[in-house]
C-alpha cells in the first residue's frame, strides 16, 4: 500500500498540469502587436547642418535641443531685415514712411526670424532618439529627415474582435495584456478607441480563415513608464467572455 501513495500523487499531479495546460488553452486570448508614437523631424529650409546634439539611444525631454543648422545666409537675412525694422519705427513715427510700406517691412523681419528659428531643431516630444539620418557638415534640403523620435512612455496595440463581442467593450474598460515570452507577466492597459466600422482582419493574423473575417479594431492603451514594452513586441489580451 505505502508502494502505491507515491504512484497516486504522481498520477494527481499530473492530472492538475494536464487540467491547468487544457484550461489555458481553452481561453481565446486574442494576439496583437505593440506600437508607439514615432516623430520624424525633418529639414524646413537649406542648409549645412552645424551640430547634432544626440545619438540614436538618447533619452531626450521636450524642448531638449537636439540639431542646429548653421543658416549662415538666414542669420544675415535676420540681421539686415531687423536693422530695416528698426529704421521703418523711426521713419512711421517722424511721418516719413506710410503704414503700408511699414507693414512690409515688418512682414520681412517677422519672416526672417522665423526662418532663422527653423535653424533650431527642438524636440516636440519625451522619447527616445531611434534614427540620427545625418551628421555635422552635411547639406540638407527642405524635407530631408534629420531625426526620428520614439515616445516608449506609453504605448498600444490593435485587437480586432467579431460583433457580438462589441456589446461586452466599452471606452475605458480595464484589459490585461499578457506577455507570454515574459513568464505570462501582466500589464494593465485601458480601450481607448473603438474603430466604428468593421473590416477585414489585417494580413497579419496568422490564418487565412480569420483575415476573412469581418471585425472591429479596438485599442488597447498601456502606461509603460519602465519601457519594458517595446514595438514590435507581441501581447496578448484576455476579454471577459
Amino acid at each position: 500500500m505505502k508502494k502505491s501513495i507515491p504512484i497516486i500523487i504522481a498520477v494527481v499531479v499530473i492530472a492538475a498540469i494536464v487540467a491547468f495546460v487544457a484550461a489555458r488553452r481553452s481561453e481565446f486570448l486574442y494576439a496583437a502587436t505593440v506600437e508607439a508614437t514615432t516623430v520624424e523631424l525633418s529639414a524646413r529650409l537649406a542648409a549645412v547642418i552645424g551640430a547634432v546634439n544626440v545619438n540614436e539611444g538618447d533619452q531626450v525631454k521636450a524642448g531638449d535641443v537636439l540639431l542646429k543648422l548653421s543658416g549662415d545666409d538666414v542669420q544675415v537675412a535676420a540681421e539686415q531685415a531687423e536693422r530695416d525694422y528698426k529704421r521703418a519705427v523711426q521713419l512711421l513715427a517722424d511721418g516719413s514712411m506710410d503704414r503700408e510700406s511699414f507693414d512690409k517691412i515688418k512682414f520681412k523681419r517677422d519672416d526672417a526670424n522665423v526662418r532663422l528659428g527653423w535653424c533650431t531643431i527642438a524636440s516636440p516630444i519625451g522619447g527616445t532618439v531611434i534614427t540620427r539620418y545625418h551628421e555635422p557638415g552635411e547639406m540638407v534640403s527642405p524635407g530631408t529627415k534629420l531625426l526620428m523620435l520614439e515616445d516608449l512612455s506609453k504605448v498600444w496595440a490593435y485587437i480586432y474582435v467579431a460583433h457580438d463581442m462589441l456589446a461586452k467593450l466599452k471606452l475605458g474598460m480595464a484589459l490585461n495584456g499578457i506577455i507570454a515570452e515574459s513568464n505570462m507577466k501582466s500589464i494593465p492597459g485601458t480601450i481607448v478607441k473603438i474603430n466604428e466600422e468593421a473590416e477585414f482582419t489585417p494580413k497579419n493574423v496568422q490564418t487565412r480563415n480569420e483575415r476573412t473575417r469581418l471585425v472591429y479594431g479596438v485599442k488597447v492603451s498601456f502606461n509603460n513608464p519602465d519601457h519594458f514594452l517595446k514595438p514590435g513586441m507581441t501581447v496578448e489580451i484576455k476579454l471577459s467572455e
